[in-house]
């Protein structure tokens, strides 16, 4: 008789893997411009996405980032600029469902296969009632200072909750 695998660390480490994907902001691509013509394998590009701040209602962010073609970016084995532009607006009626944390990620997406993120961060700004957006990309051993940011007023009579 065979011993039984004990399958409980696998199925905790996989619900939480599932959990954590439930929970990651996705982009909606809204277009893209050819910045360079390649013979072989798509053109390089400026790609315009936009996604919806997770824990803020009636705010959307719009990023602009470029993408690396070629016989790399065919692959997905190229690393793409560090360039990237985000502009975050007030798309509705803003409402807290809870409390923010001063700081948090809000967005992340693979810059390369391996070691590049370009990342969007919040930061509530208590003092003057607003939301404060900033895109930069980081790799494993050195990252870049490139970055850009952009801020959205929360109305007066509103108070940003933090946690």
């Amino acid at each position: 008789m065979k011993t039984p695998i004990k399958s409980w660390p696998f199925a905790a480490v996989l619900s939480s893997v599932i959990a954590l994907a439930s929970f990651a902001v996705h982009a909606e691509k809204l277009g893209e411009v050819d910045t360079v013509f390649k013979l072989i394998g798509p053109d390089h590009k400026i790609v315009v996405e936009v996604f919806d701040d997770p824990k803020v209602n009636g705010v959307s962010c719009f990023l602009s980032r470029s993408k690396t073609g070629g016989i790399k970016g065919a692959l997905g084995v190229a690393e793409d600029k560090a360039e990237a532009s985000v502009a975050c607006r007030q798309v509705g009626n803003i409402n807290f469902p809870g409390p923010i944390p001063q700081q948090e990620e809000v967005f992340s997406e693979r810059a390369s296969i391996l070691f590049k993120r370009v990342r969007v961060v919040r930061m509530a700004d208590a003092k003057r009632n607003a939301l404060v957006y900033l895109v930069y990309s980081d790799r494993l051993i050195e990252g870049s200072p490139q970055n850009s940011i952009t801020a959205v007023p929360v109305p007066a009579e509103q108070k940003i909750p933090l946690k």
